[in-house]
């Protein structure tokens, strides 16, 4: 039976899912855990969705590189798919588990008797960490004592596994850095592939060839948000790309892109929001009107339709809106003109 220490530590390391240094929280979350459960060593890693490797994002008695060359090893014998198929995590001392079932002994195998008795561990209990069933990294603890992790503690161990797989899913915690609307459609993209968020359908604006060059061109700026309108298959978006930089989980570059439904402001059409963000960019009416195929004349008349619309007193002022409020549809090789540093 837990006791009520337990279960204190328990309650707190879900707690931990709510704060925004994902770092420190780990880090906060093994302590939790080295108060309620016998350790000597822990780690918690989280797999990075696009390379497959494991990165620690906390650990007690095992430094980073000590982590991840383990797991890169361990990830490929018969106990890591033990692990991955249990939904109560095994431990080393679990020897009474049938092994036509669980596969071999992991106290028999190589592994123990190569990397974990060497080091003068007795006991250990490894946990797969899902999160929106999704594989997103392993909990581990070493003990030097034997036979100290029981189907209690294991258990203990299951309760906290769900919190600390929302610690350590590298994707979840790339849309909570940006505080991104309960609303709306989100996705990390890389240059290799289009990453789903947990809880979030991927934006319907990825089905346009012309939003992947968008991506590519602000993965190529300095800049951390721009803001834009676009339309795809009949609907209007507002979009929000931001920059992801990466870190412990995700190795690479990734763009992270929001959309929600909306219609065009202020009741402007299609082209004088061409013509508005032309006009952002400190284009004059010739110009203009050379980019888009159009006469002079016609520009100027979408100019003064959509000062009318947006209420603004001059070509500067509405610039300005366009600026400050996203209404803007820049093509790729211009979207650097507007790109938040």
């Amino acid at each position: 039976m837990l006791s009520h220490h337990q279960i204190a530590a328990a309650t707190r390391i879900g707690m931990l899912t709510r704060e925004h240094d994902t770092a420190s929280a780990c880090d906060e979350a093994l302590c939790e855990l080295a108060r309620a459960l016998p350790l000597d060593a822990a780690t918690l890693l989280a797999l990075d969705p696009l390379t497959g490797a494991h990165h620690q994002m906390a650990g007690i008695g095992y430094t980073a590189e000590t982590s991840h060359a383990l797991a890169d090893e361990f990830v490929t014998t018969p106990w890591y798919r033990n692990v991955v198929r249990r939904e109560l995590p095994p431990s080393i001392s679990a020897d009474t588990e049938d092994p036509e079932e669980f596969g071999p002994r992991f106290r028999q195998g190589w592994f123990y008797a190569e990397r974990v008795r060497p080091a003068g561990f007795r006991d250990g209990v490894t946990g797969a960490l899902r999160h929106g069933n999704r594989l997103v990294g392993l909990v581990h603890l070493s003990t030097e004592s034997p036979d100290a992790y029981d189907v209690e503690a294991r258990h203990l161990l299951a309760c906290v596994m769900p919190a600390l797989a929302a610690l350590a899913d590298p994707v979840a915690r790339a849309a909570g850095l940006h505080d991104l609307p309960v609303d709306g459609r989100a996705s990390l993209v890389t240059p290799d592939a289009v990453i789903d968020l947990p809880g979030r359908d991927r934006p319907q604006v990825l089905q346009d060839d012309e939003v992947h060059s968008l991506l590519r061109a602000f993965a190529g700026t300095a800049g951390h948000r721009v803001r834009l309108l676009w339309p795809t298959q009949g609907t209007w978006y507002r979009v929000v790309l931001h920059r992801n930089r990466p870190g412990p989980g995700i190795t690479a570059d990734a763009v992270l892109i929001h959309e929600t439904p909306a219609e065009l402001p202020y009741g402007l059409s299609p082209r004088e929001l061409e013509v508005l963000t032309r006009a952002a960019m400190g284009q004059t009416n010739r110009a203009i009107a050379q980019v888009l195929f159009l006469s002079p004349r016609t520009v100027h008349s979408h100019v003064e339709h959509l000062l009318r619309k947006t209420g603004a007193a001059s070509r500067a002022e509405a610039t300005a809106l366009a600026l400050r409020d996203g209404l803007l549809r820049p093509a790729p090789d211009d979207l650097a003109f507007f790109v938040e540093r």
